[in-house]
């Protein structure tokens, strides 16, 4: 409320000058009177009844009425009933049929093919990876060393890979058996070993090496095999280096078999492929099993038939890792496309000559003959009483189901309250009958949830979307998202504390909308992965109205508290506030009241919380409850700081009575200037009840004793005026309010006597039938003080003497 009031501060005075007026006054007083709790008694008891029943009956009625507007005019020979007789066209007519027009664009902006535009960033993206990857290829080639590391006159390139690709063990028994048949075996002619197995080939070509040189040029050939099968290993081993393995699944050990030539063509033709593969474009949502065989076929294209498979295969994985779409839809441009899709649709017309039939009897009406039906008059239209009665008396059960739950979670809800929630109610109905393509849900939830809790608003929520779609022409994806948006600000609007977390609330509340409504025209729609985003507008256009409607939400609720008296977490926090004028004043003012009543509303708090009590009411209402005392602050022991006690020099018992008790009826007065809510206003009496004012009471006795023909006593005189407390939260103020004061006063008292002196300041109250009304049980009472006491233990723990504090400090002489 601080910051509503900020911001129409130029508009304050002319809106208390109205306040002050009779039209607000009276709009105000009258909605009270009308709500106001009955008082005892059996004819009230029935004229309470009597009202229930007329607010249950105008709640059906309105809710059935507004929301059955489709059954107002609705016809008797509708789309899929049998005729009855055969009906002919008195004359020719040619009408339009807007309805199925408007079905056929539907279809035309549902099935436009999506727009799709090149993605630079996307392509740069992918031109980046595969410089990386090849550059990662060339670092894991740079340990093989040259390739082939001998001149293929020595030894083939076939040899070569073959022998380093050896185990240790193989390579082992390989040269073992070459030392001991190279020369036992005459050495084979080169024809003689081209179509042998590598083994045999590369045993044949080392051989005949050994056969045509010497022996140390032979072992020096074996130490140069030796060095290159290092290399290749230790190239596989980073190959396999799983802190690589980003990079490493663009590569396998095919790899290290192209020679140096094949890999430069590699790194030459990879990007010209890429870039015709990107230049071709790749749309969005095409799986690598469609990527892949476009690949193939460009390097195919590209590649030279004198480089083997091999480098066609580097090529492939490589690109296979780096490849992706990089065509993005256009959003603007499809749904420009989709527009004139729409608007290419010719409207669509239904024509009949004088005299042909347009139904004919036991058929069924389909919609073009319903268009007829209605040009010609013949189609029956009236109020559907069937239909209507059937939709009142389920809203009549809903309503009974709104109220169970209403009594389950809030049974002293008045009625003022259910006038609250039936107008938030109606306002989404009242939509539609303004013609308004829009649904209030999202406010309601709010709302409701704010004021009444996140069961009651969930309740709301819930039964109104089942009776909306029944009686009301409304979009099925309209509702769902709608729904949601109201069933999430419901839940969580009763746990906010804050109008800035409800501003919050708010956003997260348009968000599921927006993305509700885009999942169900989605699912609804039936179409294909690349056409979700043609629906991106309208989700993105009911996000906003969530967030609209969460913004009238909060616009609206102070007027709402204020008018209809009504108490929020927020509003009693804003009320709490130690800011505010009138606890301020109380600070200044009674100083001594104030912290009396800091710790009546420490002790309160705690009960209420182990109660499950209305924590913020609670402590609002304690911190408003002595405000009274302000009238006469010295007239109240706390106040007196140590000085004379005003009593003392009054000296008459029933004077300093009649001064006691006028704190509280100056409170109520107080309060009904300040506008405080009467459920705060309930805590100024009621945490007195009709007590006794007992010292004064026994001052008066015993001058009446002494002087009996003077002085008789009544002890109505000094009690005070009640009520008695009403609720469990005015009657744990009213305990914690008795106990202060005695609790303040124990200093060195053991947690048992503590514990004894509380329970009999309540079985005095008990006793004196102060709690009859509050709804508290002994089991309560036994609970709270044990709570008192804890409190009261953590206000007075022991603590531990400082050395030396006892002894006077002298202060040092000035300096001259």
């Amino acid at each position: 409320m601080k910051t509503f009031w900020f911001f129409t501060r130029p508009f304050e005075k002319p809106f208390r000058r109205l306040a002050r007026g009779t039209v607000l006054s009276r709009i105000r007083s009258r909605v009270l009177s009308w709500t106001r709790f009955p008082g005892a008694g059996a004819k009230a008891s029935h004229r309470w009844r009597r009202r229930g029943l007329v607010l249950y009956a105008v709640a059906v009625v309105a809710m059935t009425g507004l929301t059955g507007q489709t059954f107002y005019n609705q016809p008797e020979l509708n789309v899929g009933t049998l005729a009855q007789q055969t009906l002919l066209a008195p004359e020719d007519a040619t009408v339009p049929n807007e309805e199925r027009t408007e079905a056929l664009r539907k279809a035309a902006r549902t099935a436009a093919i999506p727009v799709l535009s090149m993605s630079a960033p996307v392509n740069r993206e992918i031109r980046d990876h595969l410089a990386r990857n090849l550059a990662h290829g060339a670092a894991l080639r740079s340990r093989l060393g040259p390739s082939p590391a001998l001149p293929t006159d020595v030894l083939s390139t076939p040899t070569q890979q073959y022998l380093r690709q050896l185990s240790q063990p193989q390579w082992d028994a390989f040269l073992q058996s070459l030392r001991q048949n190279i020369q036992a075996t005459p050495s084979p002619k080169p024809s003689a070993y081209q179509a042998q197995a590598p083994e045999q080939r590369a045993m044949a070509e080392l051989m005949s090496y050994g056969q045509r040189h010497s022996r140390d040029r032979l072992e020096s050939l074996i130490q140069t095999l030796l060095a290159s099968r290092l290399r290749y290993q230790a190239a596989r081993q980073q190959l396999n280096d799983p802190a690589l393995s980003e990079l490493n699944a663009a590569y396998s050990p095919v790899l290290f078999a192209l020679s140096d030539r094949e890999w430069r063509h590699v790194q030459v033709i990879t990007p010209q492929v890429l870039d015709n593969i990107l230049t071709q474009g790749i749309a969005p949502g095409v799986p690598p099993s469609g990527i892949d065989p476009a690949i193939r076929l460009h390097v195919g294209l590209l590649t030279h038939s004198d480089y083997g498979t091999n480098a066609q295969r580097v090529i492939t994985q490589i690109l296979s890792k780096v490849v992706k779409a990089n065509l993005q839809p256009d959003l603007a441009q499809t749904q420009e496309k989709a527009e004139q899709a729409a608007k290419a649709v010719q409207p669509q017309w239904v024509s009949i000559r004088k005299g042909e039939p347009i139904v004919r009897a036991g058929e069924e009406i389909t919609q073009e003959q319903l268009v007829l039906l209605d040009r010609f008059g013949q189609s029956r239209r009236g109020p559907n009483w069937r239909a209507l009665s059937a939709l009142g008396g389920l809203i009549a059960v809903e309503v009974l189901l709104f109220l169970l739950v209403k009594r389950q979670v809030l049974p002293r809800m008045r009625r003022r309250d259910l006038i609250v929630i039936l107008i938030l109610a109606l306002s989404t109905p009242l939509m539609f009958l303004l013609r308004l393509p829009s649904s209030s849900l999202a406010a309601v939830g709010l709302l409701v949830g704010s004021f009444y809790g996140s069961p009651v608003g969930l309740a709301t929520v819930g039964l109104m979307a089942v009776a909306l779609p029944l009686g009301l022409d409304i979009d099925l994806q309209v509702l769902i998202a709608s729904t949601a948006g109201g069933i999430v600000a419901a839940v969580m609007a009763g746990r906010l504390r804050a109008r800035e977390e409800l501003a919050i609330l708010g956003l997260g509340v348009g968000l599921t909308q927006g993305f509700v409504h885009l999942v169900v025209a989605l699912i609804l729609s039936g179409s294909g992965g690349q056409v979700w985003y043609i629906f991106l507008r309208n989700a993105g256009f009911y996000a906003l109205e969530g967030i609209a409607w969460s913004v009238v939400a909060l616009g609206v609720s102070p007027y709402l508290e204020r008018l209809f008296d009504l108490v929020t977490p927020i509003r009693l926090a804003e009320l709490s506030n130690p800011n505010r004028p009138m606890l301020q004043r109380l600070a200044a003012e009674t100083p001594g009241t104030f912290q009396h009543t800091l710790f009546v509303a420490t002790l309160a708090e705690a009960a209420a919380r182990s109660l499950a009590c209305n924590v913020e009411l609670v402590r609002a209402g304690t911190l408003y409850h002595d405000i009274g005392k302000m009238h006469d602050p010295q007239s109240f022991i706390e106040n007196q700081m140590g000085g004379p006690n005003k009593h003392d020099l009054i000296d008459d018992p029933w004077e300093s009575a009649l001064i006691i008790r006028k704190h509280v009826t100056t409170g109520l007065e107080m309060a009904r200037r300040c506008r405080l809510p009467h459920a705060l206003q309930a805590f100024i009496p009621e945490h007195q009840g009709t007590m006794l004012i007992s010292y004064f009471y026994y001052e008066a006795q015993k001058m009446a004793a002494a002087e009996p023909d003077r002085y008789s006593v009544r002890e109505s005189d000094f009690r005070y005026d009640g009520p008695i407390p009403q609720s469990r939260e005015t009657g744990i103020v009213m305990l914690a309010d008795s106990c202060e004061a005695a609790l303040r006063s124990l200093k060195d008292a053991t947690t048992e006597e503590a514990l004894n002196m509380v329970k009999k300041i309540m079985r005095a109250r008990w006793q004196d039938d102060q709690l009859t009304d509050s709804g508290l049980s002994r089991e309560d009472l036994n609970l709270i003080a044990d709570v008192f006491v804890q409190i009261w233990q953590q206000f007075h723990h022991k603590r531990i003497p400082y050395p030396g504090a006892s002894r006077p400090i002298a202060f040092p002489p000035p300096s001259p």
